[in-house]
């Protein structure tokens, strides 16, 4: 049973900077391919894909932080990473780290239905 827990979350000004860690648990011993990814929750709107990584370390970003935002796993430490950069206000949301079976739609597609293990949520607040 994967567990997941992030942190790292907090406030800051539009143009700066965050890396949200997530302690992945229980990954040992898989026998299929995990997905791994960040997604985000704004008040009032729908969770959202952010980023995605296989176990192949392939990444596969949503348009709105393509090139802003690195999605990275530190594999000794079990340690899942998403380094945002030239934060805006519309970053603002609950950001979660999730994990699930390796598929194609949820890879290329992002759709939160296909993680079945989420942390707990830590708050990311951009001012302008």
């Amino acid at each position: 049973q994967v567990q997941l827990m992030e942190s790292g979350g907090g406030s800051v000004q539009a143009g700066g900077s965050l890396t949200l860690s997530c302690s992945i648990i229980g990954v040992g011993g898989r026998r299929r391919s995990l997905l791994l990814g960040w997604f985000r929750q704004a008040p009032g709107k729908e969770r959202e894909g952010v980023a995605v990584l296989d176990t192949s370390s392939v990444t596969n970003y949503a348009d709105s932080v393509k090139g802003r935002f690195t999605i990275s796993k530190d594999s000794a430490k079990n340690v899942l990473y998403l380094q945002m950069n030239s934060l805006k206000p519309e970053d603002t949301a609950t950001y979660y780290c999730a994990a699930g079976e390796y598929s194609d739609s949820a890879f290329y597609r992002l759709p939160s239905d296909r993680f079945e293990t989420w942390g707990q949520g830590t708050l990311v607040t951009v001012s302008s």
